[in-house]
């Protein structure tokens, strides 16, 4: 075979094998970034709501491009990691904090350690806590200053651009949520919002900016929480769809029923990182799929946690009742071998039992009565 026609050969077997999903080897190469880039059409992007427990951790992607806003808990780092690396990110555009609380930025550092990334964007605002200082000194290590959130301010992704939308002031106090950073993401005319933990007063305050918040896609803001359910706010969202990220179980009952009523009423369809675990989008400008259908159970966080006692109490019951069976000490009764009687250890009739006659059991009430014995009808065993 001539040396062109060789090369030729080789050009139609590698696009063949890219056509059928198949990757390429080579020492060195990223497999999962070619099959990832093989199968990405210009104008799709994937917005992937991770699954972090009780916490908020969302990638996006678009034409190869990433973004991270917010990387769940501490103990969410690695874990982190593992999904970025199956996805085939290699390097972050850019990393959002969108406030210093850590089961927003607790991974952080070990995103920052193990990838590249181009800019962080984190407000102006800090912490005192050794996961905040965690993130600072990882950014250090990397030598990366922060790019502070300037409302207005734009930046490309790939095919998408985003907007900053918040913070719009510096002056809520001790409330680190309402100085979360806000963005609105577009993708063609597909448009998702992002607020962090925003609560009424940051809602009020994005409202006042004059930027036009409608989004097909709303990430509930704080986890689903009642403090975050300001209604303009929300009308001026009128989103089709809303992702909410929290842990099943959470001790803080999100998503909270002021949040989900709201969102029923209005016909929203909801998705939930604690009953689905993660959640994928797909925008191709036009139409957006998801990777499963949404939610429909609506059940509350303050639902699921009263569940949640109940099963444990109803667990110490059966035990308890499992200990009765197995013949515990709350299961003993006294006998009278003379009179076929069993007693309570408490009760009176035992002290008239002669030592003879008298027997401690711990074989069961329906036991017993199979043996012939009746129930003392002064204590009721």
């Amino acid at each position: 075979m001539k040396k062109w026609n060789r090369h030729l050969y080789l050009c139609i077997l590698v696009a063949a094998l890219l056509l059928s999903g198949c990757s390429v080897s080579k020492e060195g190469a990223n497999t999962n970034g070619l099959e990832k880039m093989s199968r990405m059409t210009e104008g799709t992007m994937e917005v992937h709501f991770l699954d972090v427990g009780q916490g908020d951790c969302t990638l996006i992607e678009s034409q190869g491009h990433y973004m991270l806003i917010d990387a769940g808990n501490n103990d969410k780092g690695t874990l982190v990691q593992s999904y970025l690396e199956s996805q085939g990110v290699e390097k972050l555009d850019y990393l959002i904090g969108t406030h210093p609380d850590s089961d927003h930025i607790g991974g952080m550092d070990v995103i920052l350690t193990k990838f590249d990334v181009d800019t962080v964007i984190m407000p102006d605002v800090v912490n005192d806590t050794r996961t905040y200082d965690d993130v600072v000194q990882a950014m250090k290590y990397k030598n990366i200053q922060n790019t502070l959130p300037v409302v207005g301010e734009q930046y490309t992704l790939g095919d998408a651009v985003f907007t900053i939308i918040a913070p719009n002031n510096y002056d809520y106090g001790d409330n680190t949520n309402d100085y979360s950073v806000g963005l609105l993401l577009q993708n063609g005319n597909n448009r998702f919002l992002f607020t962090g933990d925003a609560e009424e007063q940051a809602e009020k305050d994005i409202l006042g900016n004059g930027i036009d918040i409608s989004a097909d896609v709303y990430k509930a803001a704080h986890h689903g929480s009642a403090t975050a359910v300001y209604e303009p706010f929300l009308k001026a969202v009128h989103p089709s769809y809303s992702v909410i990220s929290c842990g099943a179980g959470n001790s803080y009952g999100h998503p909270h029923a002021e949040t989900l009523n709201w969102m029923r009423a209005n016909g929203v369809q909801v998705f939930r990182t604690d009953e689905q675990g993660t959640i994928v989008a797909v925008s191709d400008g036009t139409k957006i799929t998801w990777n499963m259908s949404p939610d429909n159970s609506w059940m509350t966080g303050e639902q699921t946690k009263s569940d949640q006692e109940s099963l444990k109490s109803e667990e110490k019951t059966n035990k308890a009742g499992t200990a009765v069976e197995n013949g515990n000490s709350m299961t003993e009764y006294v006998l009278n071998n003379s009179t076929k009687k069993f007693h309570r250890p408490d009760c009176s009739s035992v002290e008239t039992i002669s030592e003879k006659n008298k027997e401690v059991t711990e074989k069961s009430r329906e036991e017993l009565i199979l043996e012939g014995y009746s129930p003392c009808a002064r204590c009721e065993p």
